[in-house]
């Protein structure tokens, strides 16, 4: 049987399409082993390999058109009312089930903004269009954007307890980390004692193994997006640690941030301290900002100006992603309005969306300080879903 989540999402799809006034979406594949549209597994619970056609409306209608081989799979998730198969050509099919349900907006996979929007590749768009040739349907094409964005990003009751399960883990690792942390270790051997607790706890990395986790120490970093190294631990580093998990299908995505004592120290050297606490009071503020129906763009100028106000260079990225199956998992962005983000950051944040609260700054000759802490967005505000670094840990 396919996970029900699957089923809570086609339900939601179709009261999305409901609020948006679009007819039908429609999720045009084939052979998704090799070239998977990311909505699919929101949509299908299993793959496809010819052509196949996987139709939500408004008025809440599923139907799936597919291969023949494929259809006792389809059958079998429970996720579509009607599944039809063919043999020569979907077009036929394709075109009775478009005249039945007559739709005058028809969302399809594209988009120059959401990479999670943007599945339907260039290859099946010229297809499709040959299909809707010579009928009304061609002219009525738009973008899913705002469809899969609100379906992706609004998470159901079930889908937040995956990922509260998730950082529940990520949390119990860090805890672990702290304990084992000494001077002299490299990044590279820390990477490690995390990857035996990824092994432990029966989890796989959120992200590409090589990056996850990512271990920086001291202030000769390599940058965000790099392996671990090896590069050793020294008294007076600051370090901090990227990672994440996924369990469930689901993802954490969270930093934190250690201090390496010298002899004779008790506590972080004040520079050192202040960069902490400037960054730890920007997502507090940041998260007492968050509420439905602001653009994502408001959000992230809140820590960003508390940063610099406070004699620090800006941050170079976004404030904050969204998490759910993946730790990017795409839709609206807590971001300046910068040309490499598009309109993203002035989507509004919704009810149910959770997000990454993620500035960083720079403390010279220590090291970065970075935290990351994961809200979900609810009508009154944002609420913790994991427990946010208050204190700078001290390493002896």
């Amino acid at each position: 049987m396919s996970d029900p989540i699957i089923k809570e999402k086609i339900q939601q799809a179709s009261d999305i399409l409901k609020e948006k006034d679009v007819d039908v979406w429609l999720v045009f594949v084939r052979e998704t082993a090799a070239m998977a549209d990311p909505t699919l597994e929101m949509i299908s619970g299993t793959g496809c390999t010819w052509q196949s056609a996987f139709f939500m409306t408004a008025a809440g209608d599923t139907i799936a058109i597919v291969g023949s081989l494929d259809v006792p799979n389809i059958k079998e998730t429970g996720n579509y009312a009607e599944v039809i198969g063919y043999t020569a050509s979907i077009r036929e099919d394709f075109l009775k089930v478009l005249e039945r349900i007559n739709p005058q907006k028809i969302a399809v996979n594209y988009s120059k903004n959401d990479y999670m929007s943007d599945g339907l590749t260039h290859g099946m768009y010229l297809l499709l269009k040959d299909y809707l040739r010579d009928t009304p349907y061609a002219e009525r094409l738009i973008s899913s954007e705002p469809i899969v964005s609100s379906l992706r990003g609004r998470k159901s009751p079930t889908e937040i307890e995956r990922i509260k399960a998730s950082i529940r883990i990520t949390e119990e690792i860090y805890d672990k980390v702290t304990r084992f942390l000494r001077p002299g270790q490299t990044e590279k051997e820390i990477a490690a004692f995390i990857k035996e607790e990824f092994n432990a706890y029966g989890v796989e990395p959120a992200w590409d193994p090589i990056m996850c986790p990512s271990v920086f120490t001291g202030p000769e970093t390599a940058g965000a997006h790099f392996g671990p190294t090896d590069r050793k631990t020294e008294k007076g580093h600051i370090i901090n640690m990227d990672f994440g998990v996924k369990k469930d299908g689901y993802c954490s995505d969270m930093q934190r941030t250690w201090y390496f004592l010298r002899n004779g120290e008790t506590e972080a050297p004040p520079n050192v301290q202040k960069g902490f606490d400037v960054l730890r009071d920007s997502i507090q503020l940041s998260a007492e900002a968050v509420k439905p129906g602001l653009p994502g763009r408001q959000i992230d100028a809140v820590a960003r100006d508390h940063i610099v106000q406070n004699g620090y260079e800006a941050y170079p990225h976004a404030l904050g992603h969204q998490v759910g199956r993946l730790a990017h998992d795409g839709g609206g962005l807590l971001a300046p309005e910068w040309d490499r983000y598009g309109d993203l950051p002035n989507l509004p944040v919704e009810a149910g969306q959770v997000y990454t609260l993620e500035p960083r700054l720079t403390v010279t000759g220590h090291g970065v300080v970075t935290m990351e802490e994961i809200i979900v967005v609810r009508e009154h505000g944002a609420e913790f879903l994991s427990h946010p670094q208050m204190k700078l840990w001290l390493i002896r």
